[in-house]
């Protein structure tokens, strides 16, 4: 190449220094110097991006030249090599087996184990606004999605797996400690798959339908320490992401009154029991741009990072071979000049006449290319089924102080939200949220 096309990125002299908070660390450096920047992070050669082309370069066009970067050593320590983590022909052929399991006919089986749980919780929900008391929403929506996860992967056996998998909603730390505990848990997926080969039933629950699955080379079966891998990774991966997703929601909801009443019409004016059927969900458009918002302004995969395998180009700047990238969704989907008013909570922008002109790839809280989240329909159908169900019978006032990000492996709020529910009244108008 010459020396114009090795052209490298302006960036900051020093360091990032690990005592400083990550998330406003990476907001100054756009600030100064724009959509691409290089820096030393965590001792790594780093470039920066917020542009959405240069992340469909590197998740879309380019993408079997980067592997996953130094941040997926937290999560193998955590998952071991499961589909999150692993490379090459071992992923290609691992995701092949797993995909089954969330093709669009398995998901809508589930819709009967996700209606059960959401209406235990409007139950609970209910008696608090009747007794005027206050609800840990953040942990309430954890133990929720918990629930629909455990008993989507393991059926029957949700009861033996459930009192132990508790840690991932009951202990806020993501620090080793947690990971050595969470990692023993492994031993318990294992003797249930030890335990379901010798009854030689078949399960149609999603540790069964891996249990089945097979390499559509060898024919052969999942290895079970692989299979346990990929257990324990569909548990985090499908427990923390939705989780959070919910919690921003209904904390921006009970910011923006406007955009609370218009959901309350949308969801008084459908027609059906408690539940929704899942062929109704298309109808409940505005509900699906309510979480499409909090998506954009709180992506729970806030960062995602790659390795360069052979040198590049990205754009008019050189990529060395070994050159970590770090794509954020958070900061491209707040990018100014992608987005009008960014920082504001405004559904209304996810109207087909405005999205239609987006870049693709303005949005990605699923990441994008062969690596995109291989739980999204499920998650979406999760997320906007809850929605539903809650958002109609109920209302969550939120008082307290304003929240703080926790940007871990996950973007989560650093303080739990605790909220007073009300029971909506039957009136065309919010009882304590009457707009003019």
């Amino acid at each position: 190449m010459t020396g114009t096309e090795r052209r490298i990125p302006p960036g900051p002299d020093k360091k990032y220094d690990t005592s400083q908070d990550l998330l406003s660390w990476m907001s100054d450096q756009f600030d100064q110097f724009g959509d691409i920047y290089q820096a030393s992070i965590y001792g790594a050669n780093v470039y920066v991006v917020r542009d959405p082309e240069w992340a469909n370069y590197v998740l879309r066009t380019n993408w079997k030249n980067y592997k996953k970067g130094q941040a997926i050593k937290r999560v193998g320590l955590l998952l071991g090599n499961g589909l999150m983590v692993s490379e090459g022909e071992f992923w290609k052929n691992q995701r092949r087996m797993i995909q089954p399991s969330f093709h669009t006919e398995a998901i809508d089986a589930l819709t009967n184990v996700i209606a059960t749980a959401n209406l235990a919780l409007l139950k609970k929900w209910e008696h608090a606004a009747q007794e005027k008391k206050t609800v840990n929403v953040t942990h309430d929506l954890s133990q929720l999605v918990l629930n629909v996860v455990l008993i989507s992967i393991f059926g029957d056996d949700y009861e033996q797996v459930a009192p132990h998998f508790g840690i991932l909603s009951d202990e806020a730390a993501r620090d080793l400690q947690f990971a050595q505990s969470f990692r023993s848990l492994g031993a318990l997926v294992a003797s249930i798959t030890v335990k379901r080969r010798e009854e030689n039933k078949k399960f149609t629950d999603i540790l069964g339908m891996l249990m089945e699955a097979r390499d559509r080379e060898s024919g052969h079966r999942m290895p079970d320490r692989q299979l346990v891998s990929e257990i324990m990774t569909l548990i985090v991966a499908g427990h923390e992401t939705t989780a959070s997703t919910l919690n921003w929601t209904w904390y921006l909801l009970s910011q923006n009154l406007e955009v609370e009443e218009k959901l309350s019409r949308e969801l008084k004016n459908s027609i059906g029991g408690e539940f929704p059927e899942i062929n109704d969900l298309p109808k409940f458009t505005y509900t699906r741009q309510v979480i499409d918002e909090a998506l954009r302004l709180y992506p729970a995969g806030w960062l995602m990072t790659r390795k360069a395998l052979k040198e590049d180009q990205l754009g008019d700047y050189f990529v060395p071979a070994g050159t970590e990238i770090y794509i954020s969704p958070y900061f491209i989907q707040r990018h100014p000049g992608l987005w009008e008013f960014p920082d504001s909570f405004n559904p209304d922008r996810f109207e087909p006449c405005q999205s239609r002109e987006r870049h693709p790839l303005a949005m990605l809280p699923f990441s994008a290319g062969p690596r995109k989240c291989i739980g999204e329909y499920f998650a979406q159908i999760e997320m906007q089924m809850h929605l539903i169900v809650i958002a109609k019978q109920l209302r969550l006032h939120y008082d307290g102080k304003p929240p703080e990000l926790d940007a871990g492996v996950n973007l989560r709020s650093k303080y739990d939200f605790t909220m007073t529910p009300e029971k909506r009244s039957s009136g065309s108008q919010l009882s304590r949220y009457a707009l003019p």
